[in-house]
């Protein structure tokens, strides 16, 4: 079995295990589960910062059976250069946030209201706050439970006078499949039948401009659904401004797999300050949140 292979290594071999998450002792962080995991090695190291804010058998209840137990290279980058770099960062402050979910960003928007200038809403999450607002979205994702935080969120920001930026316009279709018509309206004229899937135009200008004359910028979550080809103008041309304000010496830091995988499909991953390779972990340790994972490992 497994253990059998892992005794019969010799010096310089490794073994890979399978993907543990296909087992659910690893993620309901199973003490028996964990107890096996533990059997594999004498030291213990996790170098997964994308899964630190995780609960799970292999970087929270493993860590248990270990005395010499501690971080790898590039867990000690990620914590080293995102809370020394939002310690104090250069002014203005610009966060850009966007992808579907709302529900795990409002968090983080509390958390930098002391400290950010203005925040650009794209993406899925736009239409939960334009809901709020009392505006008609047609057929686009809305988080129904989330509108009324919504609302309390967009009401803290003006008590803090820190811009909530939203889209303008939207790239509308029926369909993200083959979309038979696609239209570019104001964010107030969706018609019923169709739904926001990039923002336009006129909100990648105004978007571009705030970029430009930021000090810090922190980006988490595509403008649009960037997969597909129709509708990843927004993400590209955001995607774009922020190399643009790299060479310009502003910070550019992207978190999260969906807009670290967008910087790397446009050719700009290059030309970023930091592209984390932690998004909820990211989110979370910049919300000031303890990370199971590095509260395992004592830290």
């Amino acid at each position: 079995d497994a253990i059998n292979v892992t005794i019969g290594l010799h010096p310089g071999e490794v073994h890979l295990l399978e993907n543990l998450r296909f087992h659910s002792g690893e993620t309901d962080n199973d003490p028996e589960f964990a107890g096996k995991l533990a059997r594999h090695g004498q030291i213990y190291i996790n170098d997964a910062f994308g899964t630190a804010h995780r609960s799970h058998a292999s970087n929270v209840g493993v860590t248990e059976h270990f005395i010499q137990k501690g971080m790898g290279y590039l867990m000690e980058k990620e914590l080293q250069f995102l809370l020394e770099r939002f310690k104090k960062p250069k002014p203005p402050l610009l966060l850009i946030l966007g992808g579907a979910k709302i529900s795990g960003k409002l968090h983080l928007i509390d958390r930098f209201l002391d400290d950010a200038d203005t925040i650009l809403i794209g993406g899925g999450m736009a239409f939960t706050f334009l809901k709020a607002l009392g505006v008609k979205v047609g057929r686009s994702i809305v988080d129904s439970k989330m509108v009324s935080t919504a609302e309390e969120t967009i009401a803290r920001a003006r008590r803090r006078r820190v811009k909530l930026v939203f889209p303008v316009d939207f790239v509308i279709a029926e369909a993200i499949e083959k979309p038979k018509e696609m239209k570019t309206v104001a964010f107030d004229s969706i018609p019923d039948s169709y739904m926001g899937l990039d923002i336009g135009t006129e909100t990648v200008n105004i978007y571009s401009d705030y970029i430009s004359r930021a000090g810090t910028i922190l980006w988490n979550g595509p403008m649009g659904v960037f997969e597909k080809k129709e509708f990843e103008n927004g993400t590209k041309a955001i995607s774009k401004a922020l190399s643009l304000a790299y060479d310009k010496g502003i910070d550019t830091i992207v978190c999260g797999g969906d807009s670290a995988a967008a910087v790397k499909k446009f050719g700009v991953n290059e030309k970023m300050t930091h592209v984390s390779t932690g998004g909820g972990a990211s989110l979370e340790l910049l919300s000031r949140k303890t990370l199971p994972a590095l509260e395992a490992l004592g830290r």
